[in-house]
């Protein structure tokens, strides 16, 4: 093993420098907000959990998780997600009186990386559980509130995309028969590479409309008008149900005056097993990967109790990136002073901190590039000798 620089961090680890940790707290604080006006209660769990729970139910692959043992040899893991951890607390504590509950979160999250893969290791979510509803009206509150918090953020240019897990299964063991066989398709789609979807497709042995059929479904994106070009490309069963539930979805995301931000996209898997019904992503400039998903899910059933529910998560790191060359509001004020004047300058420093002001204090003798250090501020006053200058 080779010498560690002294700088070095940890595979996928970064630091947070304080203009970078100043915009994701405004960002952090918008959004938490926001979810506090709909309705949803903030929730913490702890960083480390039991691999024999969490670790198993997570659906992130093994390889993934960081673990750790504890003194009684248990083996324990860095949380890989919130879901899972939300959905342990729930079943335990919450869902007794069989009540929707609606929760919030922001915390980090820990996923060990490849070292060619250059994604962070740990990073932060901010998000929703709405449990114990399992109602399409649901699905929508939770699609219109990411909107909400989005805009809020100041993210102006966005795109939600909706899928449903029913569809493009149901559809794949129509005609491939055999999950095994829909595993290499659902890959393709997961890795958004759809040339080799299509490379794929048109190597199977299947009658040419079955092929059609299959290339159709990665086509599927659009507005209200993908749901009549689904419904014939599907027979009978999961698939036509799952159809139905997105055309009221759309309806509910009409009512909620959000449906400009929404398209279907009915290729849309997901790497999470748990996912059971609509499910979405989030997509905006600048960003290569998407910045927020969410779906329908059925994880809580793992730890006995018997309740659906819907939430989503935001990767803060990622909105960030979207939001660059966005302008966050950051009035901050620097009272530069020298000795004769320092008591003066301290009570102003005080009065403007009593009205919620955010007011630097500054001895001028400490600054040797005077012109740089007043450049990080919106205003400046100077209490130096025996005058004021603002």
């Amino acid at each position: 093993m080779s010498r560690l620089f002294m700088f070095e961090k940890p595979l996928g680890m970064r630091d947070t420098l304080p203009e970078l940790y100043e915009k994701k707290h405004q960002i952090r604080s918008v959004i938490a907000e926001t979810m506090k006006l709909w309705g949803y209660q903030f929730i913490e769990t702890p960083i480390l959990e039991y691999y024999e729970t969490i670790g198993a139910a997570s659906a992130i692959a093994d390889q993934q998780l960081f673990k750790l043992l504890d003194k009684e040899g248990h083996t324990l893991v860095l949380r890989p997600d919130m879901t899972a951890p939300i959905a342990r607390v729930a079943a335990s504590k919450l869902l007794a009186e069989d009540l929707p509950v609606r929760l919030a979160y922001s915390a980090n999250v820990f996923r060990a990386q490849q070292r060619e893969g250059g994604r962070p290791a740990e990073f932060e979510q901010i998000g929703v559980e709405f449990l114990n509803e399992d109602t399409v009206s649901c699905d929508g509150e939770t699609i219109a509130l990411l909107i909400s918090s989005l805009k809020k953020a100041g993210l102006a240019q966005f795109q939600v995309s909706v899928g449903h897990v029913g569809f493009a299964q149901e559809l794949f063991m129509q005609i491939l028969g055999t999950n095994g066989r829909a595993t290499a398709l659902r890959k393709f789609l997961y890795e958004k590479n759809y040339v080799g979807y299509r490379e794929h497709v048109n190597s199977l042995q299947l009658s040419s409309i079955d092929k059609q059929r299959l290339l159709q479904l990665h086509q599927l994106r659009g507005g209200e008008e993908v749901i009549g070009q689904a419904l014939d490309i599907i027979e009978n069963g999961t698939g036509k149900q799952a159809i139905i539930e997105l055309k009221e979805l759309w309806d509910v995301l009409k009512d909620y005056g959000v449906q400009e931000y929404v398209k279907f996209d009915l290729s849309i898997v997901s790497h999470m097993s748990y996912y059971s019904g609509i499910l979405f992503e989030v997509y905006a400039g600048n960003v290569g990967f998407p910045i927020g998903n969410g779906g329908r899910y059925s994880l809580i059933e793992k730890f006995g109790k018997k309740a659906t529910a819907t939430g989503f998560a935001v990767r803060l790191d990622m909105l960030l990136e979207a939001l660059d060359g966005v302008q966050l509001e950051h009035a901050a004020h620097c009272i530069f002073f020298s000795g004769e004047r320092r008591k003066e300058a301290f009570q102003l420093a005080e009065k403007m901190h009593g009205q919620g002001k955010l007011a630097v204090l500054q001895d001028i003798t400490g600054v040797k590039n005077l012109d740089a250090f007043t450049k990080r501020f919106t205003d400046t006053t100077f209490l130096i000798g025996g005058r004021s200058d603002e």
